[in-house]
C-alpha cells in the first residue's frame, strides 16, 4: 500500500518585502499567523501500519517552529527576501533530510504554506 501523511503546524512572525518599493502595502513591516502542512508520502510498513510517525513529523518540525516564531523573518539567515515562496522553500530544504528515508519507503512529497487566511503556496520541491 501507498499513503500521504499531514500534519500541520502554526506559527507567527512578521516581516516586510521590501523588492517591492516604499509605497507597495507590502514592504511596511507586518505580519501574519503562518499555517505549514507538511505532506510525507510513502508505503505504508505492514509491521506499524504507518507510511511514517506523526510523532516524527513534529520532531522534525520542532527546531524550525523555534527559528521562526514570533520573529522578524528578515533577520533569518536566508530569508532576506521573505516571500512566501522562499519561505516555503527555505522551510522544505530544512525538513527534507529528516522526512525522507535513505532506503526511499517515505519522502516529503509537498509543503502547504498558508500566510494568514488568504494567500498560501504549495511547494514541492526544488527544479
Amino acid at each position: 500500500m501507498y499513503a500521504t501523511v499531514s500534519k500541520s503546524f502554526v506559527f507567527d512572525a512578521a516581516h516586510q518585502l521590501l523588492v517591492f518599493g516604499e509605497g507597495h502595502k507590502c514592504a511596511r513591516l507586518h505580519g501574519h499567523t503562518w499555517q505549514v502542512e507538511v505532506t510525507v508520502a510513502g508505503a505504508v510498513n505492514p509491521l506499524t501500519g504507518v507510511v511514517l510517525d506523526f510523532y516524527h513529523i513534529q520532531n522534525a518540525w520542532k527546531p524550525l517552529h523555534e527559528l521562526l516564531d514570533h520573529r522578524y523573518l528578515n533577520e533569518i539567515e536566508g530569508l532576506e527576501i521573505p516571500s512566501i515562496e522562499n519561505l516555503a522553500g527555505w522551510i522544505w530544504t530544512r525538513l527534507l533530510p529528516s522526512l525522507s528515508s535513505p532506503t526511499k519507503t517515505y519522502m516529503m512529497s509537498k509543503l502547504l504554506l498558508r500566510e494568514g487566511f488568504g494567500g498560501s503556496c504549495e511547494f514541492f520541491g526544488a527544479l
